[in-house]
């Protein structure tokens, strides 16, 4: 760190470091993650879960869990061209 004349000052040294910490990714501040189709899709899919008429994808069981009526909302929102953040791995 420097000292001296030549040091930056207080302030310059903080937009120094948030600019090296951003890590080249930058958020709009009031940016919505998920699309209003997504929404509509996991409402559907949370309505048919409680109605008992939610079916998985290849076995046809009946979904139980509230997380798995959510993930299948989202993936048929992703289906459908809705603005849905890509699923984590």
């Amino acid at each position: 760190m420097e000292v001296g004349p030549h040091a930056p000052s207080t302030t310059e040294r903080g937009e120094q470091m948030r600019k090296r910490n951003s890590g080249g990714r930058r958020r709009s501040g009031s940016g919505r993650r998920y699309g209003q189709k997504a929404q509509q899709k996991v409402e559907r899919a949370m309505h048919e879960m409680k109605r008992g008429q939610l079916k998985s994808g290849r076995s046809g069981k009946t979904v139980k869990s509230r997380k798995q009526a959510i993930a299948i909302g989202l993936s048929e929102a992703r289906r459908a061209g809705g603005k849905v953040p890509r699923r984590k791995k």
